[in-house]
Order: C-alpha cells, then structure tokens, then sequence
C-alpha cells in the first residue's frame, strides 16, 4: 500500500514539474519580440510556391514606421520601401540581398501609399508615389528619382478634386506605368472618386472609368493595378470585394472575379514574371494569395492555386514582384516591416 502511494506521489510531483516548465516555456515564448513572431509565423497552403526570405533585409530595425508600399528594380537589384510616420524617413532603399543602402525624406511627400518604379530597364528609372496626405502636398501623384528629388507633380497639390482637365485627385491608391509609358491611375482610397483613369505617355487622358457602385465597371474603393501582356487592365476593386478587368486600348469592360474574395477584399494585384499567376494581398484576412492567371481571350472564373497565411495583425497592403527572380516584396502595415518571400525552386530552376 505504501509503494503505490509513493508511485502515486512520484506521478503527481512529475506531473507537477511538466506543466511548471509548460507554464514557465509560455511565459518566456510569449515574451519574444513581435518581430520574431512575424518573422517566421506564416503557413502555407495550397501549392506550396514561395517561402520567406529570413535573411532579408539584413538591418529589420531600420523600419520604424507603418509600412505601406514597395517597388522593386530587378535591374539594378534596389528594393524601395515607403513608410509613414512623424519621426521616420519616408523611403528605405535595400539591395536585393538585404544590404541597407540609404533613406530619404522630403516635405514633399506627406502620406505615401502606392509606388511604382518606371524605366526599370534605363540607367536612370524614377518612382511614382500616390500620396494621399490632406496637407498642401497631398492629393497628387508625384514623380521622384531614385535619391529623392522631386521630378513632377501630377495633381492640385493639396486639394482634393474630381476634374480632369487639369487633373484633380482623392487620395490616389496607386498607379501602373506601362512599358510604353502610357500610365494607369486607380484614384479612390477612400476619398470621393472611384476612378480608374489612363494616361497617354504625354499625360493626357484616353479614357476614364468614374462611376462609384458595384455594378459592372463600376468601382468603390479601387486599390490597386496591373496590367498584363494580353492588354488587359486588372484592378482590385476593394469595396466591392473583387477584382475587375478592362480592355487596355479602349477601357472596355471584360470580366469580374469575386468568388475568391468572400472573406476579404483584394488590396493589391501583380504579376508573376512567368505571367502564370496573379498575387493579391488581403489586408484583413492576413494573407496573400496566389491565383492562376488565365490566357488570352480567356477570363473565366478566378482560382487559388496557393496561399501563404501570416500571423494575426501583420496586415499585409501592397506587394511588388521582382520580374528578374520572381521573388515577392510585401509591405506590411500592422508588423510595421516589408518582407522577402523567394520562389521554392524545382529542377534547378524557380517554380512561381
């Protein structure tokens, strides 16, 4: 009787250190820095087509503001990333391989939220930044090189406006410069337009897209665009939860995907350099999804092909693909940091 009270004893007392050093194990594992926990908590599913880069940017505490764009030259390997806040500046500049370059900051640039890196092929490629400040610089879209200088202005600096002659904008989300210069605007973060306009290579408007609702071609919230090699418009439509598609020449409406968004609106659309996948970003959902970009003369219905899901809060908002190695740049608003995800590679070659 004596021996299996003791045994008993020894049970309990064991049992006792194990959920001790549990307790002791979650009380230090909740103590880990946030940045540790968004770092390397991600899953993936589906097909499994990117992993995170750990490795990059090599300096992570250089960020210090809400991180809201990046652009990427695959040319000259440089990685902008914009951010916002009082005391930070405006622009970090990486290498590709995670080395810190330089930042810059100008009174210029109030609100930044869209990028978009022009002429990447060129010995001298510029930036594009929507900025979307209620401030005297605010409401424009605004042309910078690679160092910071203020180039041009396209806008009414610090007035909000639906005109486009001359050209007046609402918190601007975003804006796609095409190979042949001719440049495609989504204006409506939230502000009065809902518009999405193009632009000749000379800045005059071919054709416009303005009416606010959920009908077809009709946008609330537009976000984001791209534009593929079949002349295809693709703009993610995020107050109507979808992704709309337009005719590149006449601005004709083709198509609407929303079957893929019912649990969260897409925020921003690339395209993969192979031109087989289309990646979006769902800020509220946490994730960033990759869905099979269709032929030529085929829209059909969208279909997620893969899906990598961040932790809680990271709030993922735009994402520039590297068109030389596939790689994804996505700036993250909530973890306050942008991250590197490299395509897994199969046969020696990359697999995006």
């Amino acid at each position: 009787m004596k021996k299996r009270s003791h045994t008993c004893l020894l049970a309990t007392t064991m049992a006792s250190i194990v959920l001790l050093m549990m307790v002791l194990y979650g009380t230090i594992n909740s103590q880990q820095p946030e940045s540790s926990h968004f770092k390397h908590d991600y899953q993936l599913l589906g097909r499994p087509l990117f992993k995170l880069d750990t490795s990059w940017p090599k300096y992570p505490e250089l960020f210090g503001g809400d991180v809201f764009a990046v652009a990427v030259n695959h040319h000259g390997e440089v990685v902008y990333v914009a951010q916002r806040g009082d005391t930070v500046p405006k622009i970090l500049v990486f290498t590709t391989s995670g080395d810190f370059l330089m930042s810059w900051n100008t009174s210029t640039l109030e609100m930044p939220h869209g990028m978009f890196l022009a002429d990447p092929t060129s010995s001298n490629p510029t930036l594009w930044i929507t900025d979307v400040g209620n401030g005297p610089y605010g409401h424009c879209i605004k042309q910078y090189s690679p160092s910071g200088n203020l180039l041009q202005v396209l806008g009414t600096p610090g007035t909000a406006g639906t005109r486009l002659n001359p050209l007046q904008f609402d918190q601007p989300a975003e804006v796609f410069v095409h190979g042949s210069g001719e440049m495609y605007i989504v204006d409506g973060d939230g502000g009065a337009n809902n518009r999405l306009i193009k632009l000749s290579k000379d800045l005059q408007v071919l054709w416009v897209h303005g009416e606010q609702g959920a009908g077809l071609a009709q946008l609330y919230i537009p976000h984001s665009v791209t534009v593929d090699d079949y002349q295809r418009v693709w703009v993610a439509d995020r107050g109507n939860k979808r992704i709309q598609v337009f005719d590149a020449a006449t601005g004709d409406w083709l198509a609407s995907w929303g079957s893929c968004f019912t649990e969260d609106a897409p925020y921003s659309v690339r395209l993969t350099p192979d031109r087989k996948h289309l990646v979006v970003t769902q800020l509220n959902a946490n994730q960033v999804s990759l869905l099979e970009a269709p032929p030529v003369g085929v829209v059909g219905q969208c279909r997620v092909v893969g899906v990598i899901r961040l932790p809680d809060d990271v709030k993922p908002h735009l994402v520039d693909v590297d068109q030389g190695t596939g790689a994804l740049y996505v700036a993250e608003i909530g973890a306050g940091q942008a991250q590197k995800y490299v395509p897994f590679h199969q046969g020696g070659g990359p697999f995006y």
